[in-house]
């Protein structure tokens, strides 16, 4: 007979028990690891959409402005909130207590610490936000049993969250030009602006710039749509004669942000494409007026009549008696406020009426010139229409030498940088210039060269807006993307 102790050492009854109790023990701790890293898991997702909402609200912001810092803090801070469920308890996560918010102007190279190159406080540098969110603790439950039966303390269970946004401003099919805007408070948004005269002169290499000088983004680099009407176009001159002066998409998207100037003084290109619109041909352009890509504007009284030989030759074209052009701003005529307007071309409309009209004003309600070109368009068949605009005089209205009219009553549009030249002096060419705003504006008489120097030039137009944004539709505006991206 065996022993007692031998019998048990043998038997096998039950074995199996502690098998079970084992792995038991194993499956509840990875259950209750699965479950702490599951919270951990949890805070960290929130705490990083936190921050990525909040560094997109700052970098929607940063828009070169001399506020764009202050208005991208404010952002952030006041329309971002979100809730962080347990990392150190539940609480809201909401305003500026809840991260660190850096500007820089370049991509920051890292995700992690605090990184010094390209950390700018400069509003007109700022390019990207950074945001970083202090690493929470989580708490441990099923796993601190684990760490108080081994007598060690809980390890990595902290989580946090950096994200780095960018704003970028694309500008596509704009008239390559830039001006210089009255003061850094200008805003062609503002309704007190819309319908104000600019007079543009062309700004010289060396030049003092000032108010209304004018010049162009890099026309000699522009890229140009390959499908567009441009496509092809080689060398300065032919490329900014056709991107002035043609119809219909011409440039590609082009980051606006900064951007590159030449000087102003190529005045028998610009006159000769811009003047295109007026159904006037010249210079390099007299061969073009059936190039249905420089197709005239539906609307183009100039007040100008043609010299003997018929309605094509507009060269020294002469003022006419029975016509003539939208008027400017008295203040400009008189020589008090050029080369920025108020305006007021009370004065100038009721001669533009007397001479065009016999005295009765037929759109009475137009306040801007601009209104009032678009309402000679409606009244007489739309922008699709031969009927005349004007009857009885030396003008239609009409395109009378070209044999094309563009369908676009915006062709006598043309949407340029405004540059702040105070605070970016110009001394002609000048690389990644900032933006002060994209203006859209309305050309109220054809340009002409009025003696041949750098500062004959001269280009009354009217403001209809800001392009800034969203803005622009078909024909000669462009369209302004305001991008906003998420890097990291």
């Amino acid at each position: 007979m065996r022993s007692v102790v031998s019998r048990f050492r043998h038997d096998e009854a039950g074995a199996i028990l502690v098998f079970w109790a084992a792995s038991i023990a194993v499956a509840l701790g990875i259950v209750a690891l699965s479950f702490d890293v599951g919270r951990m898991a949890a805070t960290q997702s929130e705490l990083q959409s936190y921050a990525d909402h909040v560094a997109l609200a700052a970098a929607g912001e940063l828009d070169g402005k001399s506020d764009a810092i202050t208005r991208a803090t404010s952002a952030a801070a006041n329309l971002v909130s979100d809730s962080q469920t347990y990392g150190g308890g539940g609480k809201t996560l909401a305003g500026a207590t809840s991260y660190t918010l850096e500007f820089y102007d370049r991509l920051p190279s890292s995700d992690t610490g605090s990184l010094s190159a390209g950390l700018t406080t400069v509003p007109a540098d700022a390019i990207y936000a950074r945001v970083t969110i202090a690493p929470r603790t989580v708490g441990f439950a099923f796993a601190q049993a684990f760490f108080a039966l081994t007598g060690t303390a809980p390890t990595g269970n902290t989580v946090g969250a950096v994200a780095v946004a960018g704003f970028t401003q694309y500008a596509c099919d704009i008239t390559p030009m830039m001006f210089c805007i009255p003061d850094p408070s200008f805003d062609a948004a503002n309704p007190a602006t819309v319908g104000d005269m600019i007079r543009l002169r062309a700004g010289g290499q060396g030049a003092a710039w000032g108010p209304g000088n004018f010049g162009f983004l890099e026309p000699s680099t522009l890229a140009l749509d390959s499908t567009g009407n441009c496509a092809g176009a080689g060398g300065t001159g032919p490329m900014l004669r056709c991107v002035l002066g043609a119809v219909g998409s011409i440039t590609q998207c082009f980051p606006a942000r900064g951007v590159n100037t030449e000087p102003g003084q190529k005045v028998g290109i610009t006159n000769d494409s811009l003047n295109t619109r007026f159904d006037m041909w010249s210079g390099a352009m007299k061969n073009e007026k059936n190039n249905p890509i420089y197709a005239p504007a539906p609307n183009v009284i100039k007040g100008i009549e043609p010299k003997t030989g018929g309605a094509c030759n507009w060269n020294n074209p002469q003022p006419t008696a029975d016509t003539a052009a939208l008027p400017r701003d008295t203040c400009i005529t008189s020589g008090g406020c050029a080369p920025y307007g108020n305006g007021d071309w009370s004065a100038g409309r009721t001669a533009y009426v007397a001479k065009n009209y016999g005295g009765t004003d037929p759109h009475m309600s137009a306040a801007t010139r601009y209104q009032y070109y678009l309402a000679e368009i409606a009244a007489n068949g739309g922008a699709g229409s031969s009927s005349p605009i004007l009857s009885g005089l030396s003008e239609t209205g009409r395109p009378m030498c070209s044999a094309n009219q563009h369908a676009d009553p915006e062709r006598r549009g043309i949407i340029a940088a405004g540059i702040d030249c105070g605070a970016n002096p110009l001394p002609g060419s000048s690389t990644n210039v900032p933006v002060h705003q994209f203006v859209k504006m309305f050309i109220t008489e054809p340009v002409v060269d009025n003696g041949g120097s750098v500062s004959a030039l001269d280009i009354y137009a009217e403001i209809i807006g800001s392009a800034g944004g969203n803005g622009g539709t078909s024909g000669s505006s462009g369209i302004i993307h305001d991008v906003v991206q998420l890097y990291r």
